[in-house]
């Protein structure tokens, strides 16, 4: 089976690190669907208005290397235990095909490369490839009181972000998405794990270089520059 791309990812990251490790974890984060020239059609999307979720199935295109054995060390779990790559949602798996659900914001039909998709809620980042959309049905795709695996006993631990007021007011709308994506902890989990209270970090969002520092359970970010 050949697997082609019908759209590629708009996104406000443009590496990995700091992207959040499941979509729907920041719901304010904004990105875009621009398909290829191919689906570029208003009729291809027709119907699509009544829905308010996605499916998006889409290609791991930023892996360095492919999935090797049969384990992985999930970051859920400090990146200290291993787990079988199919009861987790590694990046790093025999296929490097990822599934994220986002909320529709809008569609742009009048787009220079319309129909747009506009969306929130996405872990993608810029750039990925997009192989099939498919609308997200409650009756379906939502299931309650269920078992969540190692997320039903091991807590995702948020951090205390202090911004500076005059950063706080450079980044003006964007800050407040800024600071949920740092509360989530964008560091690798060893290092969370470990004291690393000397480390400064960066991290790439909308075209800025936003450095911060960790000490215990408070995040400070020291400077934000433009790319």
């Amino acid at each position: 089976m050949e697997l082609k791309v019908i759209a590629y990812f708009k996104s406000p990251f443009t590496d990995k690190f700091g992207i959040p490790r499941q979509s729907g974890l920041v719901d304010n984060v904004e990105g875009m669907i621009v398909f290829v020239p191919e689906w570029q059609r208003a009729e291809a999307v027709r119907g699509l208005e009544s829905y308010d979720y996605l499916w998006l199935l889409w290609g791991f295109s930023a892996n360095k290397h492919a999935a090797v054995g049969a384990t992985v060390r999930p970051p859920r779990l400090g990146g200290n235990e291993r787990m079988g790559v199919f009861a987790t949602r590694s990046p790093y798996r025999p296929n490097p095909i990822g599934l994220s659900s986002v909320k529709i914001k809008g569609i742009d039909y009048d787009a220079k490369n319309g129909p747009v998709i506009h969306v929130t809620g996405a872990d993608l980042m810029d750039g990925t490839p997009i192989y099939d959309i498919k609308p997200y049905l409650e009756y379906t795709d939502s299931h309650t009181g269920i078992r969540c695996g190692m997320t039903d006993t091991t807590s995702w631990k948020q951090l205390e972000v202090r911004i500076p007021s005059d950063i706080e007011e450079s980044l003006g709308d964007e800050c407040q998405t800024l600071r949920d994506l740092l509360a989530l902890d964008p560091r690798p989990h060893y290092h969370s794990s470990n004291h690393q209270g000397n480390r400064v970090y960066g991290m790439s969002f909308n075209h800025k270089n936003v450095r911060f520092m960790v000490e215990g359970s408070l995040l400070t970010v020291i400077e934000v520059t433009a790319l």
